[in-house]
């Protein structure tokens, strides 16, 4: 006769059974800690958050003009040759006339053959060469100068002007400075209409700044316009604008 055990079936059940009490008694004893845990952990203090924005204007001490030169030709070689007897002039005098070396630079350089349609059949006008610098004037009150000199000198489109500070990055901080104080004061408002005050500040969260120019004006040139006087060239006033988020503790 065959025997079966029953000791392996029974001790399954066994470990079963006191596997689930373990965990019966885990869970009482998490709804047991939960409650106390919550109340010993520091509950966030009632906080107000406000915006601010700082305005800073300046007149520019900084700009960059753009200066070009054109050149057409039946070949590509005299295309390139006539436009560095035009170009080389104009940066040799900008020079002469105190713009240092390195505030010119090369922007673009372009070679290509034109073409152009007559009656309805595409003509060849021959190998058009482009050369444009641009140049970091340092002086605001020789800009006008330095534009005649260059039509002057052989180029044959001028413009492109562009207003900056040399200490933009002085500026910027100081708009975000004005922003912080603005939304602090602001947090002190409405603190103070809840009948609270401000504890601490919290957070402070800074947006950037944004720069637009304001009142400028250049009247652009063509070679064959160039007048006696100098251009009028107004600079106007640069407005940097910062904004920042202050997040402040109340009492």
């Amino acid at each position: 006769m065959m025997r079966y055990s029953e000791e392996p079936l029974g001790g399954v059940w066994r470990q079963n059974r006191y596997m689930s009490r373990l965990l019966t008694l885990s869970a009482f004893l998490t709804l047991l800690v939960t409650p106390a845990l919550a109340q010993q952990l520091p509950q966030p203090p009632d906080s107000v958050v406000t915006n601010g924005e700082g305005v800073v204007q300046s007149v520019p001490d900084r700009a960059w003009i753009v200066i070009g030169a054109e050149s057409r030709a039946a070949s590509a070689k005299e295309a390139q040759r006539h436009n560095a007897e035009a170009m080389g002039p104009v940066q040799q005098k900008l020079r002469a006339a105190g713009v240092s070396a390195d505030a010119i630079r090369t922007v673009g350089y372009d070679l290509q053959y034109e073409w152009e349609y007559v009656n309805n059949r595409r003509v060849g006008r021959g190998y058009v060469a482009r050369n444009t610098i641009e140049v970091r004037v340092d002086a605001i009150d020789r800009i006008g100068d330095y534009l005649e000199l260059a039509v002057g000198s052989g180029a044959t489109n001028v413009g492109g002007i562009r207003f900056d500070l040399k200490d933009r990055d002085k500026l910027e901080r100081e708009a975000v400075r004005l922003a912080v104080v603005e939304a602090r004061s602001k947090a002190e408002a409405a603190a103070a209409g809840a009948g609270r005050a401000i504890d601490r500040i919290i957070r402070i969260d800074e947006h950037g700044s944004v720069t637009t120019p304001m009142q400028t004006f250049a009247r652009p040139l063509a070679r064959e316009a160039a007048a006696d006087a100098a251009p009028p060239i107004s600079a106007g006033q640069i407005e940097i604008r910062a904004s920042a988020t202050v997040t402040a503790a109340l009492k």
